[in-house]
């Protein structure tokens, strides 16, 4: 496994590589979900390339990018048993250098949901993402479907800007008791871990309220509240019953829906999401 630092470095390992390349872009401190993007990468492509890169635009609290777990000697190891090609790990002054002033603004789905939560948000991580695919260059590019929506604003960016990857949505991973993986999950004392479980148990909910026959999407949600505002621990910051494709908030379950949410767990915020079909 090789490891590059730098744009060129990157840039003349890519020169030399044949076939398809699957990429995995990360911010680092992986766990299972983020290794399930690697091994499907590997299972479709000849070459894998991983990128490790905390992305200050992308975050919207200074406390939240302060507190971001870090441990690259630990993601190393993890991807070289994951049999990554390269990773790369690029810094501040690589990605966005003095005087970096141009953004990428994906309009209609970056308004509702994290976008309203976290604005300015995507912009972050569509600016980010479209250098990573001009640096890196792949055939297909791997995302976990727990971020649902930044899934459907990378493919907008993907398909109105003609570039040329696939984009892979990978079905989220979870823990024994339902949470979705993620780096955040590390915060989360283990009262607060139990008490996470809620968001979980609200999708699970408003997934058998559907297939149950209840159609009415006010209904489901109210029903999803309810639920999770009987956990001391959480917060809410919403719920949506919207469409899958659109993410426009429905009032009927007339067509593919996405439950999904945001809480706040202690001083955690974790998101989830789940189909209705």
């Amino acid at each position: 496994m090789q490891i590059a630092r730098t744009i060129a470095e990157i840039t003349a390992l890519r020169k030399h590589l044949t076939g398809n390349v699957g990429f995995v872009p990360t911010m680092g401190y992986l766990h299972q979900g983020h290794l399930a993007l690697v091994r499907q990468a590997r299972a479709e492509n000849p070459t894998v390339i991983v990128s490790i890169y905390v992305n200050p635009s992308q975050v919207n609290r200074k406390e939240d990018l302060a507190g971001y777990p870090r441990d690259l000697d630990r993601d190393l190891e993890l991807l070289r048993e994951a049999q990554a090609d390269i990773v790369f790990v690029p810094s501040d002054a690589e990605m966005s250098p003095p005087g970096f002033s141009t953004w990428i603004e994906v309009e209609g789905l970056t308004r509702q949901l994290e976008g309203a939560s976290r604005p300015g948000h995507f912009r972050g991580v569509a600016t980010i993402v479209a250098g990573l695919f001009n640096i890196v260059r792949p055939s297909r590019a791997y995302f976990g479907g727990k971020d649902a929506q930044q899934v459907l604003v990378i493919r907008r960016m993907v398909d109105d800007l003609s570039m040329d990857v696939e984009i892979v949505a990978v079905p989220t991973v979870r823990e024994g008791d339902g949470l979705a993986m993620s780096s955040r999950n590390v915060r989360l004392s283990p009262e607060e871990r139990r008490a996470a479980t809620v968001l979980f148990r609200a999708l699970t909910l408003a997934r058998e309220l559907r297939d149950n026959g209840q159609t009415d999407a006010g209904e489901v949600r109210r029903r999803m509240t309810q639920l999770i505002e009987e956990e001391p621990l959480a917060q809410i910051d919403y719920v949506s019953i919207a469409d899958a494709a659109t993410l426009e908030e429905l009032s009927a379950i007339d067509r593919p829906a996405l439950a999904s949410l945001a809480v706040w767990i202690g001083g955690t915020r974790l998101i989830d999401n789940m189909p209705l079909q």
